[in-house]
């Protein structure tokens, strides 16, 4: 969701922060703000819209310490009085996460005489630990030869005061007039911080550091950290000073350049034959792993939106090479309900992030009833891999664009190998789909179909078993960056009910992929003909777009069998989505009101 960065170091913090925050917008980019201390002040600039409207404003700041956030908007609406940093007194923090008790904090500050200006919950953290700081006394600050150094800053005693309050999540950095650092604080909400050559640093997540830092640490739950130009230094829950081990950063900076590409959706949709080679090289890595599940008597996948989408082909994969047990749940539903699970039990966690907020709390109670964790992610050392017992990776590269294409297609693959391995079942035949599926990149031609689309009030998408999967998530991806209304349908169920929707505004896209399934499709398609509705098919069975010839807008794609066939389909859904999105003049790689990473509930 949001994303925060923070420097502390010999170089010019904005300059820095900004970069940082650069690389994170794809976490939220409502509107963005940084804030440095010159020594004695801390000056704020902050703007709602993208992070390049800071860029003009970086004079304005000046100093060695600083923090910044771009926003992804949970309470208060986009604008320049809810942006980030906020301030309170003497204190200036940013946030990312929820504050849920918000209102009760917000009433008993009121009445003790704070003042808000913003409608966010982040204001309230601030207001919070400023009134724990002015209680305070600092003689790390008065008189510094006679503080033990070892002991906590006040401020982030008061940080630490004040979290004991908050119910939640949050990642917090928090900076105060006269002293030159921030404190940070995590629970539920991801943090690293990293040491580099000009300084210290702290960040969402690792492509924010990549170039930066040589080494980080990811913060868990309950600790804090104090960042100066000096040093980093980690505390307990209890802030007891700790040591921990800094790992190299692997992460590589995002790649902004286009390619010739105009937009980023198109681009990492020409990377997915990549993706796939790349999956398929890493396997190898979690192969023995993935031994140690074999025995499970029950698997559960979990994800959410194309992670989800992706754990129903997980699971007809699973059904099929290994005839085992399978359910499909969304993480947010599961996390809540009373599963009955033992330690024979499997949970398969999909999340490209790998700091899906749902997916990452469903994982952790599937731990504590006994289970297995499996984490399928494109984030190597994401808060899921340490939850999991076991990582399966996608090796997609970072996603910019906030839908899902290159990822998907990662991941669609690496839940099909693992399926293989548990049924013990060679995967050799999927060398042959990195070729295809530039192919189809290629040459599939959506141009009219897009036309048809970006006219239509409503696009509706269906198929049948994988097929229909694949119709869930092409509905979710036109939705999502063209704002056209439409759901993804089994194909069987089109007569009871869906058939109510259909007129001659409306398109109907049948996926069909299965050849046993594929005539039982096409009555559905000939359902929606008889009643006015356009349709459009994309298949790879023979006869069917003859059968549809003058009737219906086809793409033919190549035929790898039921099971790989659907990765081709599915990147003709996604090319069908971004090229209406551009029709519309939306603009694909941030639809609005939608983050990448889904860090909050």
């Amino acid at each position: 969701m949001c994303g925060i960065v923070g420097y502390a170091g010999k170089g010019e913090a904005a300059l820095k922060v900004f970069s940082g925050l650069e690389q994170l917008e794809y976490r939220g980019y409502d509107s963005a703000g940084i804030a440095v201390s010159d020594g004695h002040k801390i000056n704020i600039v902050k703007k709602c819209g993208r992070v390049r409207l800071l860029k003009a404003r970086l004079n304005q700041l000046t100093g060695g310490v600083g923090i910044g956030h771009t926003r992804w908007a949970t309470h208060g609406k986009p604008s320049d009085v809810n942006a980030h940093p906020h301030a309170s007194g003497a204190v200036v923090v940013v946030h990312n996460g929820i504050l849920e008790n918000y209102s009760e904090l917000k009433n008993s500050l009121s009445a003790a005489g704070a003042r808000f200006v913003s409608e966010t919950d982040s204001e309230v953290i601030a207001a919070s630990i400023n009134a724990a700081y002015s209680r305070g006394n600092c003689n790390f600050c008065a008189e510094p030869n006679l503080c033990d150094p070892s002991a906590p800053h006040a401020l982030l005693r008061a940080l630490h005061t004040s979290a004991q309050t908050f119910k939640g999540s949050y990642a917090l950095m928090v900076m105060c007039e006269g002293f030159e650092g921030f404190a940070v604080a995590r629970f539920k909400s991801p943090v690293i911080v990293g040491a580099g050559d000009d300084g210290f640093y702290c960040a969402s997540d690792e492509p924010a550091l990549a170039g930066s830092c040589s080494s980080v640490y990811a913060l868990q739950d309950g600790e804090y950290a104090l960042i100066t130009p000096s040093g980093i230094r980690l505390y307990d829950c209890d802030l007891s000073p700790v040591e921990r081990k800094f790992s190299p950063n692997r992460a590589r900076s995002a790649a902004f350049d286009l390619c010739g590409n105009d937009r980023y959706m198109i681009k990492e949709i020409c990377e997915s034959p990549a993706a796939v080679k790349n999956t398929v090289s890493a396997f190898a890595s979690a192969e023995g792993d993935i031994d140690g599940i074999r025995r499970a008597d029950r698997f559960i996948f979990l994800g959410c939106g194309t992670a989800y989408h992706a754990a129903l082909m997980g699971k007809i994969y699973l059904e099929r090479f290994a005839r085992a047990t399978t359910e499909a749940e969304y993480a947010g539903e599961f996390r809540y309900k009373d599963p009955v699970l033992t330690p024979r039990s499997a949970v398969i966690a999909v999340t490209q992030s790998g700091e899906t907020a749902d997916t990452v709390e469903a994982a952790k109670l599937a731990k504590t009833l006994g289970a297995r964790v499996i984490a399928v992610t494109n984030s190597p050392r994401s808060e899921i891999t340490r939850v999991a017992d076991a990582v399966v990776p996608v090796e997609a590269g970072t996603e910019i664009c906030v839908a899902a294409t290159k990822s998907y297609s990662g991941q669609l693959v690496a839940l099909y190998m693992l399926a293989k391995r548990l049924a013990g079942e060679s995967f050799s035949e999927i060398c042959a789909l990195p070729d295809a599926l530039g192919k189809v990149i290629k040459s599939a031609d959506i141009c009219a179909l897009a036309d048809m689309c970006a006219r239509a009030s409503g696009v509706y998408f269906l198929g049948r078993n994988a097929d229909y999967a694949l119709a869930l998530e092409g509905s979710l991806k036109m939705r999502e960056v063209t704002y056209i209304a439409g759901g993804g349908y089994p194909a069987g169920e089109l007569k009871h009910g869906t058939l109510a929707l259909i007129d001659e505004n409306t398109v109907s896209v049948f996926i069909i992929t299965d050849g046993e399934l594929a005539s039982k499709s096409a009555t559905a398609a000939e359902q929606v003909l008889s009643r006015g509705g356009k349709v459009a098919i994309v298949t790879c069975c023979k006869g069917i777009a003859a059968a549809f010839a003058g009737r219906a807008e086809t793409v033919e794609i190549p035929d790898l069998g039921k099971y790989l066939t659907p990765v081709l389909a599915a990147t003709v859904l996604q090319k069908l989505a971004y090229r209406t999105a551009v029709i519309l003049g939306r603009d694909p790689d941030k639809p609005r009101h939608l983050a990448k990473s889904v860090t909050v509930e």
